[in-house]
């Protein structure tokens, strides 16, 4: 439709395959199976805590917590992915564009809180575990989940909506694999500076940075308290129960602050966007894998399950 020689943009074209050297049937089915992995592994880590009354712990009932916002993060993204691939049908309307930037920012954000109580809870089980049941009361464990939420809800909204505020009168092609806000800002025919500075004070600052901020002082006050310990044997376990949890730390916010903490001029989406593809896509499903492997009741949770199912089979 046109109004004063400007085209209003009603849908957007997921362009960002075109450019990779590699037939749309060997991506489609590397994509299906990484979604197939991720959602059983996250799912099953899921339904494994919420069955076994030995998983009912402060942590586990995070991980759980973390494990449905993994499989909600990767299908906000992957089935249009396949869509596009399988059916050549790479356009995302105007509101369906919207609503994938939202629920993106809304389960990325919540990751970080979450993240961030997981590391606090990791404190006190480290640094008063006498008290740790007593403090870490299911009460605080759900108020520091829905706060979580909460926070996700907040920045999903604002950025979304300063996002689809500003005019996209020209091209409409997204050179990404999806709908997220850098390659959407460089199809706007208007001035983008504020979009880029909420960007960075709310999305990168209040929930990027202030959280991280967080998780670095109480990996602080734990490792301060590990040196604290006399035996050998107890800073070894205390390591122990911290080191899945940093794997996914790791993770999560190195290949983070890469996609998202830079000024818009440093971008090359041709590069950028394959990066963030990795995060969003691999990083949920490196995440059970990194907790079974790591944690010891996840694992024997999972060795009594495989257990039980092979008696079930004889029997």
């Amino acid at each position: 439709m046109a109004n004063t020689n400007l085209t209003v943009v009603t849908e957007f074209i997921m362009a960002g395959f075109d450019d990779i050297p590699a037939p749309s049937m060997f991506l489609f089915v590397l994509l299906l199976v990484i979604y197939t992995v991720t959602l059983g592994g996250n799912l099953f880590i899921f339904i494994i805590i919420r069955t076994d009354q030995h998983l009912h712990t402060p942590m586990c009932f995070f991980l759980s917590h973390l494990s449905f916002l993994d499989i909600c993060y990767i299908s906000a993204t992957v089935p249009k992915m396949l869509e596009v691939l399988v059916s050549k049908q790479k356009a995302i309307s105007y509101i369906g564009c919207a609503l994938q930037l939202y629920f993106i920012i809304l389960f990325e954000s919540t990751e970080c809180y979450l993240l961030a109580v997981m590391a606090y809870d990791r404190y006190i089980a480290i640094s008063d575990p006498l008290r740790y049941s007593t403090i870490m009361s299911p009460r605080l464990c759900h108020q520091l989940t829905m706060f979580s939420w909460i926070v996700g809800v907040i920045n999903a909204f604002i950025q979304t909506r300063l996002t689809f505020q500003i005019p996209f009168c020209g091209p409409n092609h997204v050179n990404h694999f999806f709908c997220d806000i850098p390659p959407l800002l460089q199809l706007s025919c208007s001035d983008t500076s504020l979009n880029e500075l909420v960007l960075y004070a709310v999305g990168g600052v209040f929930v990027g940075l202030g959280p991280f901020l967080f998780i670095l002082v109480s990996y602080g006050f734990i490792l301060a308290t590990i040196l604290r310990m006399s035996s050998a044997k107890g800073r070894q376990k205390a390591f122990s129960t911290c080191a899945s949890h940093v794997i996914v730390l790791t993770v999560f916010y190195g290949v983070g602050s890469f996609t998202y903490m830079r000024p818009r001029a440093s971008y090359s989406l041709d590069r950028d966007k394959l990066v963030s593809a990795f995060y969003n896509i691999i990083t949920p499903m490196l995440n059970p894998i990194i907790y079974s492997l790591r944690n010891g009741e996840i694992k024997s949770a999972l060795k009594d399950a495989l257990r039980r199912q092979v008696k079930a089979i004889k029997n």
